[in-house]
């Protein structure tokens, strides 16, 4: 029989296990998605996930760690305020489960199996039965467009940790662990971890803002008439502009992998934006002399609102999702495997020794390494 009094004290399991029974059920559909295509078994225990690898070739395994940041709670106060039957979280689990994987593939790793947390302010929260369907769901998808498993999870309420800020009224803070596993783990196979002086900067297109920067959108949108529901030109209102979900690279990755092309640093164009080209402290000057062709609305919508282009360039992604670094004499390659895999790859500038800076050229503005 449930405790009166922890459920009292903020802790209502009867709340919470339909949930978890939901991310339960979706999680085993997925059990089987690394075993056809990374040799790899996955089964669900009864207090974590259990896997193995079961091919011939030497091999090593990379974990990440990553949370998903504020973007939920545009969700949540869509979910409040659009006057829809959209729980608009039919992407926050694609969004969440990226922002650990788009890392874990920059090291040369396939995903294989993610971990969640759900960690929400209160029980109530879990009892909006179509709300954990979408995102139950929204996790699937994203295991399935990765063919990786979703073994195991967590589902607290942290009634003394999570405040939404208002006028959000709940919100949780979603997070999780990717693993992925490099195989066969050969020379040449793992894409080194610093771009040299003479290589080249080739940039994958971004879906939109995917889940960096949300802080000043949502403080930007607060302060409209309308907040999130103004329209954009594009006709799609703000909110749902913000909540298009992140692309996945991993398509990208496994192409330049499998096509041996010699790739000195892989780079998701995360948080610091274009500025992050430059974290590495080497003593190197980036040069963006062309950018790519479309520029997300609402990056544009942004800089109307009087945000000057530069706080974009250090916040936003800008249009480009995920930088690969190689020398000159593997660009044909690069490129060649790229549109074998169907993704889109543009030349965008080089690497000079030189003062650690980003000069980003369309707009002639000199970027401070991250942090400076």
């Amino acid at each position: 029989m449930p405790s009166t009094e922890y459920a009292a004290a903020g802790v209502d399991y009867t709340k919470i296990e339909p949930f978890k029974r939901e991310m339960q059920r979706v999680g085993r559909r997925t059990l089987d998605f690394p075993r056809t295509v990374r040799n790899v078994e996955v089964a669900s225990g009864d207090h974590g996930a259990l896997y193995r690898y079961t091919g011939n070739e030497p091999h090593s395994w990379c974990q990440v760690t990553e949370g998903l940041g504020n973007k939920n709670w545009i969700a949540e106060w869509m979910r409040q305020y659009a006057g829809t039957d959209r729980t608009y979280y039919d992407g926050i689990g694609i969004d969440t489960v990226l922002m650990a994987t788009n890392d874990l593939i920059a090291q040369g790793a396939m995903p294989v199996l993610y971990t969640d947390e759900v960690a929400a302010g209160d029980s109530d929260w879990f009892q909006d039965e179509k709300r954990a369907a979408d995102l139950a769901n929204s996790f699937f998808e994203a295991c399935k467009m990765l063919q990786m498993a979703l073994p195991a999870g967590e589902s607290p309420a942290l009634r003394y940790l999570v405040r939404a800020e208002p006028p959000v009224k709940s919100a949780p803070s979603l997070s999780g662990c990717a693993t992925g596993i490099i195989a066969p783990h050969k020379p040449g196979r793992i894409p080194g971890s610093r771009p040299c002086p003479g290589d080249l900067i080739l940039g994958a297109p971004s879906s939109g803002i995917h889940a960096n920067g949300i802080s000043l959108v949502i403080k930007k949108a607060l302060e409209l008439p309308d907040q999130f529901l103004t329209k954009l030109p594009n006709g799609r209102t703000l909110g749902e502009e913000a909540l298009i979900p992140t692309r996945s690279y991993h398509k990208l990755v496994q192409a330049l992998l499998d096509a041996r092309v010699k790739v000195s640093m892989f780079l998701p164009a995360t948080g610091s934006g274009v500025s992050k080209i430059a974290f590495r402290p080497d003593p190197l000057t980036y040069w963006i002399n062309h950018w790519v062709p479309e520029i997300p609305p609402i990056f544009h919508f942004m800089r109307e609102l009087g945000v000057p282009l530069k706080d974009l360039l250090t916040t936003f992604n800008w249009g480009v999702g995920y930088y690969v670094f190689v020398p000159p004499s593997e660009l044909s390659n690069a490129m060649e495997a790229a549109t074998d895999a169907g993704v889109e790859l543009y030349e965008l500038g080089h690497v000079e020794q030189g003062e650690r800076k980003v000069a980003f050229m369309p707009h002639r503005i000199i970027l401070s390494p991250p942090g400076e």
